[in-house]
């Protein structure tokens, strides 16, 4: 099953693929893709006749994240070893967790927000994993049993908040807009190896980012039975696992985006995002 969540900012309607290639409004079905509904939105959608359901036009309206508000954000730090080679930091031996509040929460298209005081914008094109249903102590083998599907983010970064302000990583992680995702939400079982999806990112058409999460230190799998012996994943969370290298911070002399820079990326099989950097 491929969604979206089609609307102005917080008039969203979920979206399902067709068969016959039409979005379709599923808000009668499921009222939308998120803390409240993932647990058993995919039993509720199995065999729907979506030819019955109004049609939505991505074409024609804004796309939103592909899952509302998520109670939590959690996220993987140093998780390719040549991007922990380029930050000059060393292969964690255990997955290094930080949050991001639901705050940051954009769609692929909506502006990057560039406050005057952010002076090191950075991104960072990332797979992102959405829980379906809770996961608290579990072993690895059952891991891939408790997400639900896949999304593109860019986990955007304020390297001197981050790291320059205190040694806080979520200080620099956690302003509005900071976490674009989307287009869509792709299910897990038409992901069938989630270590194996081609990564890109550019910046005003100049590739800064390739890579495939197969290099990543941790796997999906991984990540998300670790996080459950420390925290409760909860239906809707959303767990972006890390980027490969590339990232500003990592040229000589780094680059840092700014108002106007136009940042496109894709995860191969979740859609393309293009966000634009806007000085507030």
């Amino acid at each position: 099953m491929r969604f979206m969540r089609i609307g102005e900012a917080g008039a969203e309607r979920p979206a399902m693929l067709a068969q016959d290639g039409t979005w379709r409004d599923i808000s009668r079905l499921v009222p939308d893709l998120g803390p409240e509904t993932l647990a058993t939105a995919a039993e509720v959608l199995a065999g729907a006749d979506l030819s019955l359901l109004p049609a939505l036009s991505p074409d024609s309206q804004r796309v939103g994240p592909p899952i509302a508000r998520p109670r939590n954000i959690w996220c993987i730090g140093l998780n390719y070893s040549d991007h922990a080679a380029e930050a000059g930091m060393a292969v964690p031996a255990e997955p290094i967790l930080f949050t991001k509040p639901g705050s940051t929460l954009s769609g692929p298209t909506d502006p990057i927000l560039r406050p005057a005081h952010a002076r090191k914008l950075d991104w960072e094109v990332e797979l992102g994993v959405v829980i379906g249903k809770p996961a608290l102590g579990i072993a690895e083998a059952d891991a891939m049993d408790h997400v639900f599907g896949y999304v593109a983010a860019n986990d955007v970064s304020e390297r001197e908040w981050q790291i320059e302000r205190g040694g806080q990583w979520s200080k620099g992680k956690g302003y509005p807009s900071f976490c674009p995702v989307g287009p869509l939400l792709v299910t897990r079982d038409e992901v069938p190896d989630p270590q194996a999806l081609a990564m890109e990112l550019t910046v005003n058409g100049a590739v800064m980012q390739k890579g495939t999460t197969a290099t990543m230190v941790f796997g999906v799998a991984h990540i998300v039975a670790y996080l459950s012996r420390f925290v409760l994943l909860e239906p809707g969370d959303l767990i972006v696992t890390g980027t490969p290298p590339g990232v500003g911070m990592g040229f000589k002399p780094p680059r840092y985006l700014k108002g106007g820079d136009v940042v496109e990326l894709t995860v191969e099989g979740l859609g393309r995002q293009r966000t634009v950097v806007q000085d507030v």
